[in-house]
């Protein structure tokens, strides 16, 4: 079953049928990777198009063998001068035109990404991203380079090396392409001389930049080079790297649009990882996130249930609405990435000697304050704080982003054409607040290599699911705690805090059994992002709280003790100056059982609530309400009194069978009752529990 477009409208202007997308998006979108369709009629009236099956099935698209999606498959994109002849070189390579727009065909000039493929000769599967040459549309042009792994180069032989020769080779740089194609295109249109002399300056152009590539002279035209061109790209698919299958997915989307009976598809580059029918994903879209499911996939016209890398594909997504899934969206494995506004990057000028800017008096190496972020597909609004002269940055963009540390991308004037390429050194860094924090951060981004150790030490504790979302393996140095990786300086830290925070509690309070758990985290002064936001910090809700675990390893490593949720230190158990008036008191009681001192007694002997709560947590009295003690086997001496008078017994009964006071014998028998020897029957009778 394909897919076809269809536009029918009635003489009022109105569509026949919803509308779905502008003829802008409409003829032959199933160019690399979206779903087959073909343009049938384009209203003259709305200017409106819809998408009709072909057939009469309606509903899930067609699944293909999938043995097809286990095929090598690579994606490169073009780069090059305006009218350099991208697009003809790429339909004389496939046979597809990637101009879709009719406006496109009408100026002969790519304004909108276009999408071609071919079989190479050894089988290989290539798909080609057309990008826009001219200067206006830039951003266009990044988003296609954005996913691209290797490029086409073009270089007219009859014009040479021109403005956009060099802002598109900057902007290869700055992505980290590092391999291609050098094709020198109209080639019927000069001589050998001149095609020498074009290829040596290219030559120079991309060795400057670090790139040496094969060159292939060409005609679109008459076919010269052609065949020559197809062996230099199958020779290109085997040197570049293998893609992984198994990594997490993160598709990058270049166009979405509404099938009817399929609903809304996206069509992105799939650079690593493998998308199934039914995964789960996260679509990603500005601000707004939601989890999405996989109803199809298409690759090159064919229906898959698995598509792998690279590939170009088109997914179909469940009950998604198109205006959620436009360029700049992203399709990802749930948490998998680091998902962030804020990072930490380090910065490569890309001066390609285009233009001064505009005030210059700024510093080249310097981006502007105000800049556009490119990555993946997306251009955002990004402010630029710089840490040092120009290496290291903070940048915030406009939207959320799901980032891996390393990962590259681009910064662009908006005033001029200057671009910086950024390696993501961190995500959601720490902020900073006092004088002189960022020129720490910069040098700690500068002197490390190892992401991971620098991120563990700049936060002091990391949780290995965050590792993962960066991309990042556990640090070396890290100290297990939990479910958590500690760094060893803070430890070192943490325990010298805990042991004086015990030291001075003791001091202010001997009797105390020292300091519950909670309190002892508090006394920390855990940083806000391992506090959760209960206790007023900033801890994700989805990660443990590193406190308790934390606590009880820093109380061992100070050779403190930790009984009944409270930290104490050894010999903490006694009672201290209180002693010899507890022994007192023991000494009245084991001659009198029930004779308890009041409180007037109690406080000429020195023995307050504190030291009646030491005394009765050490075991040395039993402590009931209205600051009444006794000895701990009391209550089994009153029980045995008790059993002998007829029962039930009043309160007075039991209190002469005591031999003591109201005082006393109104808070035994409520501590007799509430340990279940004794109950009451009504408001005056009592009788011992059988």
């Amino acid at each position: 079953m394909s897919w076809r477009l269809g536009c029918e409208a009635e003489a009022s202007g109105f569509l026949v049928g919803p509308p779905v997308f502008n003829t802008g998006e409409a003829e032959q979108l199933g160019l690399a990777g979206s779903i087959p369709v073909r343009l049938r009629h384009t209203s003259p009236i709305t200017g409106v198009c819809r998408m009709v099956p072909a057939g009469r099935e309606r509903g899930r698209m067609p699944v293909g063998p999938d043995r097809e999606a286990a095929r090598v498959k690579r994606v490169l994109a073009t780069a090059g001068h305006v009218d350099h002849g991208k697009s003809t070189l790429v339909r004389a390579l496939t046979g597809r035109d990637p101009d879709r727009l009719a406006q496109e065909k009408d100026r002969g000039l790519t304004i909108e990404l276009g999408f071609a493929w071919t079989t190479l000769p050894s089988g290989v599967d290539v798909a080609l991203v057309d990008v826009p040459g001219h200067q206006r549309f830039i951003g266009t042009t990044l988003a296609g380079l954005g996913p691209a792994s290797a490029v086409l180069f073009v270089v007219a032989a009859d014009q040479g090396w021109q403005a956009q020769s060099s802002e598109h080779l900057a902007a290869v740089r700055a992505l980290g392409i590092r391999d291609g194609v050098l094709v020198l295109t109209r080639c019927d249109l000069a001589d050998p001389d001149r095609q020498r002399a074009v290829q040596e300056e290219a030559r120079r152009h991309l060795s400057a930049a670090g790139l040496t590539l094969p060159a292939c002279p060409v005609s679109a035209v008459t076919g010269e080079g052609m065949d020559a061109l197809r062996v230099a790209l199958d020779d290109l698919v085997d040197r570049m790297p293998a893609p992984d299958p198994a990594a997490p997915v993160r598709l990058w989307c270049d166009r979405s649009f509404t099938v009817p009976g399929a609903g809304t598809v996206v069509t992105g580059t799939l650079g690593a990882g493998t998308l199934r029918t039914g995964d789960h994903l996260t679509l990603l879209s500005g601000d707004r996130s939601r989890e999405v499911v996989v109803r199809g996939l298409h690759s090159e016209d064919v229906a898959h249930d698995v598509v792998g890398p690279v590939s170009r594909v088109a997914v179909n997504l469940r009950r998604t609405e198109t205006e959620l899934a436009g360029r700049a969206s992203v399709l990802f494995t749930p948490g998998a990435y680091a998902v962030a506004q804020v990072i930490d990057v380090a910065l490569t000028s890309m001066d390609a000697g285009l233009a001064q800017p505009a005030r210059p008096d700024l510093h080249r190496a310097i981006p502007p304050e105000q800049a556009v972020l490119h990555v993946g597909t997306a251009s955002l609004s990004a402010h630029v704080r710089p840490l040092d002269d120009g290496r290291h940055a903070r940048v915030t963009v406009s939207a959320p982003v799901p980032w891996h540390v390393g990962d590259l991308a681009i910064l662009r004037d908006p005033g001029d054409r200057r671009l910086w390429s950024i390696r993501v050194l961190d995500v959601d860094p720490l902020p900073l607040r006092r004088r002189g924090a960022a020129a720490r951060r910069a040098a700690a981004l500068a002197e490390s290599g190892d992401p991971a150790g620098t991120r563990l030490r700049s936060r002091s504790a990391v949780h290995p699911d965050v590792l993962a979302r960066l991309g990042l393996p556990e640090p070396a140095g890290g100290i297990r705690i939990g479910g958590w990786l500690v760094d060893p300086a803070a430890l070192e830290d943490w325990v010298e805090r805990l042991a004086g925070l015990l030291r001075d509690h003791h001091a202010q309070h001997p009797l105390s059994h020292g300091i519950p758990l909670a309190a002892a985290a508090r006394g920390l002064s855990l940083p806000d992002h391992l506090r959760p936001v209960d206790d007023g910090g900033s801890l994700p809700r989805d990660l443990p709280d590193p406190a308790p675990d934390l606590v009880r390893y820093l109380a061992r490593a100070a050779g403190l003790r930790v009984a009944g949720g409270r930290v104490h230190a050894p010999g903490s158990d006694g009672l201290g100056a209180a002693e010899a008036a507890v022994a007192r008191v023991e000494t009245r009681l084991r001659e009198d059982p029930f004779a308890a001192p009041d409180r007037d007694e109690l406080a000429d002997l020195g023995l307050g609530a504190t030291e009646l709560a030491a005394a009765a947590r050490t075991g040395r009295l039993l402590r009931l309400t209205g600051d009444v003690v006794l000895l701990p086997d009391g209550p089994a001496r009153a029980m045995r009194e008790l059993v002998t008078l007829e029962q039930p017994f009043t309160l007075s009964a039991a209190r002469q069978a005591l031999g003591t006071t109201r005082r006393v014998a109104v808070p035994l028998l409520e501590h007799l009752d509430g340990r279940g020897w004794t109950r009451r029957l009504d408001g005056q009778l009592r009788q011992v529990s059988p």
